[in-house]
């Protein structure tokens, strides 16, 4: 079947000629490794070939070879096209004026006249014949490309290129395989038949050193327990043909700002264990990227560093709070019993068993943590058998709302705490007036006290 999938990937690349490829959101080594290394290969290949992203490339990854060609935008077949024939007239002016909602378009001829007949109406043509996503497991990861463009999908095939378990399976033509360490992975076995059919050199030391990116960061440089004996097969396969494994490692995990390393110290600082579940936890917010003047991009693997510092922890989430009421979750869980896709699909999201994610939609960050932490609870208060009071998990409880009420009704007795105090000191006083000997210095200490 497999086999059966790369043929028709094959077929339908060597018959397109304007192929839109699309890597997921958020933007990670594997994904734009995957989408940049194809699209070099298809220009290869004559084709005319577009990269776009909804989100921009982490400076972590901008080292890699033609991040300048990635897009935001996508040509649309939205566009309404008004053609004028101009046979009959020559154009001397054109202006446009809105009124009453209705656009005015007025053409002034130099010469001639101009008829109704000569106004024809059209849409915009599609600017692609064949889309490719990489590293996609939904549709929704592609984020504004996807929702600005939905009936686009459904005109052009779709090649589905990817390695999660959660894939829906959205594409025309599916090459899913979830035992791969990542979509790069995967495609290098396609570019080395197309190379052979189309008798070409086709990969070269830049295409193989974005593949090896996307091997090397999914695997955690080989750490991870999605590294299989292929994952350094297909990695050597690429050294040979002479990707820059040291330059990868250098960029990757060796070159940290000082604003990345003072915001891993905060995210560290703020681990939350618990110890019954075996889950430990951390969260970044958007204040702490202010106060350490880094970006989102730098939160990188510090969910790996949570790990090695969580031993006997079963789930490892990392929360960060994004732009736009979004909060992101990171899901790592260190024994195959846990799956953590599926904690991540109860959310929307997906992954893989052991490494997964997904993102809350206009909740706060203790809200989201609330809601997580809950949930994994209770997934392991039934596998680890631990007795809870009660098994329902609330669905959003307004935690901050609770917080704020509590601080004002403390603020409010601590207001009262001084009224009672500065009666108490003025009763004192007075009675100090009116038994002191020596009325005038009372009478300036009263004085005083009141005003």
């Amino acid at each position: 079947m497999q086999n059966n999938t790369e043929r028709q990937v094959l077929d339908l690349i060597k018959r397109k000629e304007r192929i839109l490829v699309l890597p997921s959101s958020p933007v990670d080594g594997d994904s734009i490794g995957t989408a940049l290394a194809l699209y070099l290969a298809l220009k290869k290949l004559g084709k005319e070939a577009t990269v776009v992203c909804s989100e921009a490339i982490p400076d972590l990854l901008q080292f890699l070879p033609s991040t300048k060609v990635v897009g935001k935008k996508v040509s649309s077949s939205n566009d309404f096209i008004v053609t004028l024939d101009c046979k009959n007239a020559k154009v001397e002016n054109i202006k446009s004026f809105v009124e009453n909602n209705k656009i005015n378009i007025v053409i002034s001829p130099l010469e001639g006249r101009f008829s109704e007949d000569d106004i024809s109406f059209n849409k915009g043509e599609v600017s692609y014949d064949l889309i490719i996503t990489v590293d996609t497991a939904d549709l929704s990861q592609l984020k504004s490309i996807y929702e600005n463009n939905i009936e686009m999908f459904h005109q052009i095939p779709v090649i589905n290129i990817d390695h999660h378990i959660s894939n829906a399976h959205f594409g025309k033509v599916n090459y899913i395989d979830i035992m791969a360490s990542s979509t790069a992975e995967l495609l290098l076995p396609i570019l080395e038949k197309l190379a052979n059919e189309e008798e070409i050199d086709l990969i070269d030391e830049d295409i193989a050193t974005l593949l090896l990116t996307g091997i090397i960061t999914d695997t955690g440089s080989f750490q991870n327990a999605n590294t299989t004996p292929k994952s350094f097969a297909v990695s050597a396969q690429l050294i040979s043909y002479g990707a820059r494994q040291q330059e990868i490692i250098q960029h990757v995990y060796k070159t940290k700002q000082l604003s990345q390393l003072k915001l891993w110290g905060r995210v560290l600082s703020k681990i939350q264990t618990d110890k019954e579940y075996r889950i430990v936890w951390s969260s970044v917010s958007q204040q702490d990227f202010r106060d350490t003047e880094s970006t989102e991009d730098e939160t990188g693997d510090i969910i790996d560093e949570l790990m090695t510092n969580a031993p006997g922890a079963e789930v490892i989430l990392l929360l960060k709070e994004r732009k736009n009421n979004i909060v992101s979750v990171s899901i790592r869980t260190t024994t195959s019993a846990i799956d953590g896709s599926k904690i991540a699909e109860h959310f929307g999201g997906g992954g893989h068993t052991q490494a997964a994610g997904f993102s809350f939609s206009d909740l706060s960050l203790m809200n989201a943590e609330h809601q997580i932490i809950e949930y994994v609870r209770k997934i392991q208060s039934q596998r680890l058998g631990v007795n809870t009071e009660s098994e329902e998990i609330d669905p959003i409880i307004d935690v901050e709302g609770l917080m704020n009420k509590a601080e004002e009704t403390q603020k409010a007795m601590d207001s009262i705490e001084k009224i009672k105090t500065k009666k108490t000191k003025k009763k004192k006083k007075t009675l100090d007036l009116k038994t002191s000997s020596g009325p005038k210095e009372s009478e300036e200490t009263i004085y005083k006290f009141e005003d």
